[in-house]
């Protein structure tokens, strides 16, 4: 692993929080051949392409595709607004916070080097309305993001869009469009085919949530000037790990292993993912969607029902120390914690000296506050600590395209690993495709009349109202 980005699992250990809540050596050698086993049939499956998402930082034909089109739509554009959700929406949010500066989009335009990215993620007319007041359109680019062309509030914030394009904007407004979609099936190919708009594939077999280092995540990134290369770069790096057989060598899966133990063994159930950087806050929040649909499940692989999986939680330091960690702290010992932290922060801000005489104050007079954040980071980690609260940090070197590259791919990876220790296909969602159902059936999709006429009969059952 490189020594930009390390996993530090000492304080995961019954040496460190006690044998009732941490895992123990013989734990871990017990169960790693298990891991390598399943290490090997991954390989081998990524050898076979059954695994794409492991050969996507060598896409190089779809990085030379995206900069060149980032290339031609540079400076025509003060606005680019991404209509997608869940997988489609929480990567380019991710490298957006983590690879820009922070509030991006309220900077001003001299002092931006590139558009502001609005991401619309939520079908809420307030939001989405919000964002469209204040992008003209004949100064946005709008890029729709689905794979199979028909999800509903994507395709609804679409159509909502060609209200405006198409009135303000006339012949023209296929210059203000780009497509993120299947490679060759869907409506939103046959609507670029039909009318010309500029595509961009996902690859197949390559799922919603894993598609960060794809086009849907590469694009918008690169329209806004991430170097996109980096990130695939550190990507690649942490690959050479993925495959490792020994535990300490392989920070995807030992991190997927001691969460899984973390669960299983010691009944802790609640994973939370504390960045100590408002950068990296929306890579816990896509980690969170990554791990919960990747890994709750009804059914195992042998058919069996099970209603497994952890529960993910986003949490930001320090922040919610002042909000979350007295429960972490004192509250049921069902959880574990992984902070990230990084080595530097960007900016340098030091506290002045105004308060001389005041003791409560002036213990921090010079003081640089990317200190404070960082010891306070070290000092909630010993506090889990020293409570028999299991925790493991991820330290990043600093902040930049390969850092947060190599960390989103390294989890992709042990989410991998984790589906073959609960023994789920973490590459399938069919709670929510149930959601999904009675939705086109509520809207009155052709084919759904069966399930709509369940749903009404279902709505005339007497409601139990409170207040």
């Amino acid at each position: 692993m490189s020594k930009r980005l390390q996993l530090d699992v000492t304080r995961m250990m019954a040496d460190a929080v006690g044998p009732d809540y941490g895992a123990t050596r013989q734990e871990i050698e017990k169960a790693w051949p298990r891991v390598s086993a399943m290490l090997q049939g991954l390989e081998a499956k990524r050898k076979a392409g059954e695994l794409p998402f492991y050969d996507l930082p060598d896409n190089r034909e779809s990085v030379e595709k995206i900069e060149e089109y980032a290339s031609k739509v540079h400076g025509k554009f003060r606005n680019v607004v991404v209509l997608g959700i869940g997988g489609s929406a929480l990567g380019p949010i991710a490298l957006r916070d983590a690879l820009k500066p922070l509030e991006w989009n309220s900077r001003p335009d001299e002092l931006r080097d590139g558009p502001r990215l609005f991401v619309p993620d939520n079908p809420d007319p307030e939001f989405l309305g919000a964002v469209l007041d204040i992008c003209e359109p004949a100064e946005t680019l709008y890029n729709v993001i689905t794979k199979s062309g028909g999800t509903a509030e994507t395709v609804s914030a679409f159509l909502v869009v060609l209200n405006q394009v198409r009135e303000q904007l006339g012949e023209e407004y296929h210059d203000h469009l780009v497509f993120t979609t299947d490679p060759a099936k869907g409506n939103l190919r046959q609507i670029a085919r039909n009318e010309g708009i500029t595509t961009f594939s996902i690859p197949p077999g390559v799922g919603g949530r894993f598609s960060v280092l794809t086009p849907v995540g590469l694009l918008p990134a690169a329209l806004v000037g991430i170097d996109i290369r980096e990130l695939l770069a550190g990507a690649a790096e942490q690959r050479e790990t993925v495959f490792k057989r020994k535990f300490e060598e392989n920070p995807s899966a030992a991190f997927a292993l001691l969460q899984f133990l973390a669960h299983t063994v010691r009944k802790q159930p609640i994973q939370v993912m504390m960045p100590y950087a408002n950068a990296l806050f929306r890579t816990a929040d896509w980690f969170r969607q990554l791990w919960a649909e990747s890994l709750g499940k009804k059914v195992n692989l042998r058919g069996e029902t099970v209603h497994t999986g952890p529960t993910p939680v986003a949490a930001l330091g320090a922040t919610d120390q002042h909000s979350q960690v007295q429960l972490y702290v004192e509250g049921p010992p069902d959880k574990t914690v992984t902070f990230v932290i990084p080595g530097k922060y960007r900016r340098s801000l030091r506290a002045g000296k105004h308060y001389p005489d005041i003791e409560g104050i002036d213990f921090l007079a010079g003081e640089d506050i990317g200190d404070l954040l960082r010891i306070e980071a070290e000092a909630t980690q010993r506090a889990l600590t020293a409570a028999h609260r299991p925790n493991m940090a991820f330290h990043m070197e600093e902040i930049a395209p390969d850092t947060v590259g190599g960390l989103m791919y390294l989890l992709e990876a042990a989410t991998l690993v984790a589906g073959g220790l609960y023994e789920v296909n973490p590459l399938d969602q069919p709670g929510v495709e149930a959601g999904k159902i009675a939705t086109y059936a509520l809207l009155g999709r052709a084919g759904y009349e069966d399930i709509r006429a369940e749903i009404e009969k279902d709505r005339e059952r007497p409601a139990t109202l409170i207040g």
